[in-house]
């Protein structure tokens, strides 16, 4: 009975949380129906959308003295695609166009069937919950140039996969606690079986994971937030599951490997000033036969002070606004001691990145970035500095 029993608390709690609308509390869980071409297209009681951004940016830096020079480019150009298919039933998509036409690929296509807004079932390709960033990543929404290295070297961002779940808001009064969880087919052998000679998970997102999962074992993924509104939100989520190719023709033909991943991030408004960030902690198991340049231990944080300077007319334009920035990052990617000598092993970096965005809407902005970064080398040498300027556009439409 007692499954029964907790079935029919779950049940009635959620028809009583039901009946609230959490829509305007903006979590990070529905950020990806929180673009500007879905509320137009609301407005106008369509039963489909078509919208997307694009951003381009010119780069030029210099390590330790030396420079290749001046370069542009066109980073992104995505298309997002959304239908109401029925009530309680949508249906979003995202096509990306990275670097022109260098990589292709889709990014989103998934349904969502609202039973209550406290319970709803998630299918397709899904953004994985890790994180803040990996799920609210367009670059109309930041005012930096390049993404945050511990969003896109360990989590990594933008990390989607094929699989299904649950999800939801439950409201309570000025505040709001989400979560989600999804069985996804997960990451693949390229986590150590890459060109980066380090445990790096960005090479594990292997476009066969849409057709199949390489180990016939699923990796499970979630994350609960609590926001406030007024004041903002804090989240933890995790990953975690086999990675390697540990049996093929039903032959056992290596072990079992996992790799799991733990984030915290928050993001908060004070007065004038937003604050946010995250951090990310992975444990890899990795076969000692690689030895010690493939961590499993792995951390990394950044944080962004968004604070705005100027706000006004400009040029015909108005409620333009200025706004200065400041990030901190910093990585670890592998964390420990070397067995012959006890000393610490390098591979890390430390990045602070200041800047100035000029924003002529929500959705439209001038970027500019100083960038400097000190990278250590596995063996502990004097760290490699970096530094250089970019200058960059973003919007939706």
């Amino acid at each position: 009975m007692k499954p029964i029993s907790i079935l029919l608390f779950w049940t009635i709690l959620i028809q009583c949380l039901g009946a609230q609308t959490p829509d305007s509390l903006g979590a990070n869980k529905d950020a990806v129906y929180q673009r500007p071409f879905i509320f137009e297209g609301q407005k106008g009681n369509l039963t489909a959308a078509v919208g997307g951004y694009l951003e381009a940016n010119t780069n030029y830096f210099s390590t330790d003295g030396v420079s290749e020079g001046f370069s542009m480019e066109m980073r992104r150009f995505n298309i997002f695609f959304y239908s109401t298919l029925k009530e309680r039933i949508k249906f979003i998509a995202e096509l990306e166009f990275e670097h022109g036409t260098e990589e292709i690929a889709l990014e989103t296509a998934m349904l969502d069937f609202e039973l209550t807004p406290a319970l709803a079932f998630r299918a397709g390709i899904v953004l994985v919950p890790l994180g803040y960033f990996n799920q609210n990543h367009d670059s109309p929404k930041w005012e930096f140039i390049d993404r945050p290295l511990v969003s896109t070297t360990l989590i990594p961002a933008t990390y989607a996969d094929v699989g299904f779940g649950l999800h939801g808001t439950i409201p309570l009064n000025s505040l709001s606690f989400t979560y989600e969880t999804y069985l996804l087919n997960g990451l693949q052998d390229g986590i150590l079986a890459n060109t980066s000679n380090r445990t790096f998970l960005p090479a594990g997102k292997n476009e066969e994971r849409f057709g199949e999962d390489n180990n016939g074992s699923p990796s499970l993924a979630a994350r609960i937030a609590m926001k406030k509104r007024g004041l903002g939100e804090i989240g933890f989520s995790s990953f975690g599951g086999y990675y390697n190719t540990f049996k093929k023709d039903g032959l056992r033909v290596d072990e079992k490997r996992k790799v799991f991943v733990f984030a915290f991030d928050y993001n908060f408004s004070f007065g004038k000033a937003k604050m946010l960030g995250e951090a990310a902690l992975v444990k890899t198991e990795v076969p000692s036969a690689l030895g010690q340049a493939f961590g499993q231990t792995q951390w990394g944080i950044h944080a962004d002070v968004i604070y705005p300077i100027w706000n006004g007319g400009l040029f015909g334009w108005e409620n333009v606004r200025l706004n200065a920035a400041f990030r901190f990052e910093a990585i670890d990617y592998n964390v420990g001691q070397f067995d012959e000598t006890g000393g610490n092993i390098g591979d890390h970096l430390l990045t602070i990145v200041p800047g100035f965005s000029l924003r002529f809407s929500p959705n439209t902005l001038l970027k500019v970035n100083y960038r400097y970064r000190w990278d250590t080398d596995l063996l502990g040498n004097p760290a490699v500095k970096t530094a250089g300027f970019q200058f960059g556009m973003a919007s939706y439409f």
